[in-house]
Parts: structure tokens; sequence; C-alpha cells
């Protein structure tokens, strides 16, 4: 049973950080691109960041560049985001997801900045 599994957010203050896990089951995340979206409340879903399999190369979204930095324990079938000097605007529901259009994602963390 293919799985992926998001955790780590929560209510945090502006200036703030967290760091959300994405844990996979039901296969290897070592063959794939891994992908953090969000969604706030009322928008579409969107992009944050990527990592390529071997973790060596890294995208970022504009708004979270140099605030945010994903990486990934292949070994543990895990990926995560750390995200510092957190906002208002980063408030939504973060997926993780094994392609680039978020159709394979799972149920999503909150995250809410207030």
């Amino acid at each position: 049973h293919v799985q992926l599994v998001e955790s780590g957010g929560g209510l945090i203050q502006p200036g703030g950080s967290l760091k959300l896990s994405c844990a996979a089951s039901g296969f290897s995340v070592s063959g794939y691109r891994m992908v953090w979206f969000r969604q706030a409340p009322g928008k579409n879903i969107e992009q944050v960041s990527n990592i390529n399999a071997r973790g060596t190369v890294t995208y970022y979204a504009d708004p979270v560049k140099g605030r945010f930095t994903i990486s990934r324990d292949n070994a543990k079938n895990t990926l995560y985001l750390q995200m510092n000097s957190l906002k208002t605007e980063d408030t939504g529901v973060y997926y993780c997801a094994t392609d680039l259009v978020g159709r394979n994602r799972g149920q999503g963390t909150q995250v809410t900045v207030s």
C-alpha cells in the first residue's frame, strides 16, 4: 500500500520555525524527485520546493527562498522541510508528493502562522 504521511505542522507565531516530515511507505522514495506543495485557504495548490532523487539538486519557490530548506533521508524513506522565519502568508496545508503536479500526495499537515 503506497502511502505518504506528512507531520510536523501546527500553530506558530510569525518568525518561528517548524520542521515538516513526510514518511513514505509501500515504495522507496530513493527513485523519485520529491516535492512539497502547499495550499492556502481559498487559493490554488502551489509548489514550495522539490529535491532530486539523490538530494543533490533543490528548487525553491521565490516566496520561500532563503527561509525553507528541503532535505531527504532515503535510508529512512523520509522527506523533510525545515521552515524558518515563518510569515502569516505561509499558512496553509502542506503536502508532499512524488510528482511535480501533486497528483500523488499525502493527506497534508496544517501550518498556521498567526
